[in-house]
Parts: C-alpha cells; sequence; structure tokens
C-alpha cells in the first residue's frame, strides 16, 4: 500500500511568466491511479506560519504569504508568486510533514510535491519558495517526534538551502548526492556533499550510494529519513547531467528503503525534482519511484 500526501492546490494556476511544468503534481497522482490501486490518499493542512518562521525569515515569510515579493527575488525562483502559489506552497509544506508523521506509522509515506531544497531564510532560487524538508525536520524534532533526522537528498541539483537552513545543527544530518557542474554553481555545505562527474551512469552511481548510505545510518542513527527523491539524475532529465536509467532509479530506490527499513528506520519521501518536454513521462518517473519504495518497504 502506498500512503501518499495530496492536496487540490499543489496544483496552481500557471503564473503569468516562468517555464515552471504545474501541472505536474496532477499528473503525477494520474500516474500513481494508472499504474496501481494500492494507495491511500491524505490531504494535508497548510503549514502554520509559526512553523515556517522557525526556519525562515519572517519578513520573507510575510512577503510570500502575503503575494508581495520584490521582483528581484522573484527572478531568482523562476516565476512570480500570486495569492494561489502562496497558499499551495504552505499546503506542500505541510504535506511533507505529514508524509514524515505516516512513515513513523507505516514505515514508507510519500508527499507528490515538495522537496524545495534551494529555498533559503530570506529568499527563495530554483522554483524553491519555502525549504519544506529543513522547516519539517526542525517542527518534528521540536514536537518530540524524532531526536536525529537524516535528510538524503538524491536529486541531480545540491540541497543547497537545506544545508545552509541547517547548517551547525547535530540533530540534523544533511547528506547531498548530485552532479558537481549542475546548479548551484556555488554549493553550500552540507554534513556530506558528494558531487559526481557528468554522465555518471549506475553502475557508478550505485556504487557510490551503497559505499556510503549503510556508514551514515551506521554512525548517525536517525529516528527518520526524510529523503529528496527527485527524478532529475535520470538519463533524458532537461536539466540533469548524469546518466540514471529506468532501472538504475528503481534500483536507487529498492536500495534506500531497503537500508533504511533494515534498520527499522521509516523513510518520508518528497517529489523532488523532474524536468523534461513530455510531462507525462516525467510523472511517470515520479509515481514508478513512489510505488517501487512502498513495495520495498513491505518487503521489509
Amino acid at each position: 500500500m502506498l500512503h501518499v500526501v495530496h492536496h487540490g492546490d499543489y496544483v496552481a494556476p500557471p503564473p503569468t511568466r516562468g517555464s515552471f511544468a504545474f501541472d505536474k503534481y496532477r499528473l503525477v497522482m494520474d500516474a500513481v491511479k494508472q499504474l496501481s490501486d494500492r494507495h491511500t490518499v491524505y490531504a494535508p493542512h497548510a503549514m502554520e506560519r509559526e512553523w515556517l518562521e522557525a526556519v525562515h525569515d519572517p519578513e520573507y515569510v510575510d512577503q510570500v504569504l502575503s503575494a508581495a515579493v520584490p521582483f528581484e527575488k522573484e527572478r531568482r525562483i523562476g516565476f512570480p508568486v500570486s495569492q494561489e502559489i502562496a497558499q499551495r506552497v504552505r499546503f506542500t509544506s505541510g504535506g511533507t510533514w505529514l508524509a514524515a508523521k505516516l512513515a513513523l506509522d507505516h514505515g514508507y509515506a510519500a508527499n507528490s510535491a515538495g522537496g524545495s531544497h534551494h529555498a533559503l531564510a530570506d529568499t527563495w532560487a530554483g522554483y524553491c519558495v519555502f525549504n519544506d524538508l529543513a522547516v519539517s525536520a526542525n517542527r518534528l524534532i521540536a514536537e518530540g517526534d524524532a531526536s536525529r533526522i537524516l535528510i538524503l537528498d538524491l536529486d541531480v541539483h545540491q540541497g543547497d538551502g537545506t544545508a545552509s537552513l541547517l547548517a551547525g545543527r547535530s540533530d540534523i544530518m544533511t547528506v547531498s548526492v548530485h552532479a558537481e557542474r549542475n546548479f548551484p554553481v556555488r554549493k553550500a555545505r552540507s554534513t556530506l556533499d558528494i558531487g559526481l562527474e557528468d554522465g555518471t551512469d549506475d553502475v557508478r552511481y550505485l556504487a557510490k550510494l551503497a559505499k556510503h548510505l549503510p556508514v551514515l545510518l551506521d554512525d548517525f542513527r536517525p529516528d527518520l529519513v526524510l529523503y529528496q527523491a527527485g527524478v532529475d539524475p535520470h538519463v533524458n532529465d532537461r536539466l540533469g547531467r548524469l546518466a540514471l536509467t529506468d532501472e538504475g532509479l528503481a534500483a536507487r530506490e529498492r536500495f534506500v528503503i531497503a537500508q533504511a527499513r533494515g534498520r527499522k528506520v521509516p523513510v518520508a519521501s518528497a517529489l523532488g525534482g523532474g524536468y523534461g518536454q513530455d510531462h507525462q513521462a516525467v510523472a511517470m518517473r515520479h509515481a514508478r519511484s513512489m510505488l517501487i519504495m512502498a513495495a520495498e518497504n513491505r518487503r521489509r
């Protein structure tokens, strides 16, 4: 059974400018329904302002929620912020937090959006407004749901915002495995960064993961893994520089769940990146990713 969080407001009306494909989130859920009838959908609440402000600058939070973001900040994200988008990013943050709560009960759960790992304290970049991973991790620890959280970011782009927002925390470990020559040009410092060469294929990618993930889990002993499960390392991704195949992505998901669940560590995934002219193909990659992880979780 796939436990997946989704809300109708994940699909915001397209803004007046920008190239981000907001229809991806509807297509992902359509793909899940097409591929399997073994799923339960949960609707999140909008993340409360106090938890957004616990991680982001309150003035910046106010700019977003009042849809009054300065133009120079809007240019960094790639689209303007409307009231609908302001509402959307509160729900996507609430969705990652709810997925984590569900994972604590079921072993694995997914948010069908989220993974906004470029969002910084007082600004945004790369289509990211609020950093749902950092916000959720902070809230989960503050409310006593976990003592140690590992944020495992396997998106093709480094999770610079997550690394910056959580720098210096001993109770949250940030790990990013990414294409070294891809966005952002200036990398932040995660607890562990693994930069990969352009064209890294299935074998080399999975070897890197196998070398590091078991050690990280054994040494840090997290209570929960928040997994940025971007599918943009795929060879056909428009913004990636790596060369994973469908089989490589599937092996990645099975390995992550097997390693975590073998140690009785629940995993909550956020959607992360995936880009291409064929939006349906990208949505299918995301849907297969979630369903593969749910199936692996059942085997544990």
